[in-house]
């Protein structure tokens, strides 16, 4: 498969559901009038997304790997609020457990993305599927989890 639109990205659709979770997670009384924090952790969230998609549109490698990096870090300020919610009481164990692997997952992800544009001499690196890190193939297509194959050159 190709990527042919920001959506086709595993990486952004893994950042899509850390955006679905963090929303359930904070809509809750618990939150209530820690509006602050609800909306650091949101916006962190989204921004993940948000840094896919755009870096996407940009036409060079490298430019795209830029904003993969900002969304990188904003997966690292995802994490980083969960432990204030989670000390404040406002997720429980359970929640902050989920919420914290499935943002490590994206943020895994987007290292074995920026690894692959930015280590890329005109081989193709295939993804280690379970810890997303680049293995060289010597081909032209990249590996993701799964059965389906991405071209990342960007036609």
């Amino acid at each position: 498969m190709t990527f042919r639109r920001f959506e086709d990205i595993r990486a952004w659709q893994a950042a899509r559901e850390v955006v679905r979770l963090v929303y359930a997670a904070s809509k809750g009384r618990k939150f209530g009038h820690d509006f602050g924090l609800r909306d650091q952790l949101r916006r962190a969230a989204v921004s993940i997304m948000a840094n896919i998609a755009e870096g996407f549109a940009h036409r060079s490698d490298k430019e795209f790997a830029r904003f993969l990096f900002g969304a990188k870090g904003s997966s690292a300020e995802v994490q980083s609020h969960l432990y204030v919610a989670h000390d404040q009481g406002y997720v429980n164990g359970d929640e902050f457990k989920v919420l914290y692997a499935k943002t490590e997952s994206c943020s895994k992800q987007l290292a074995g993305l920026i690894s692959f544009l930015l280590g890329r001499t005109g081989t193709a690196r295939a993804m280690d599927t379970k810890t997303a890190d680049p293995v060289d193939t010597g081909r032209r297509r990249l590996k993701g989890a799964g059965a389906d194959s991405v071209d990342f050159s960007r036609q």
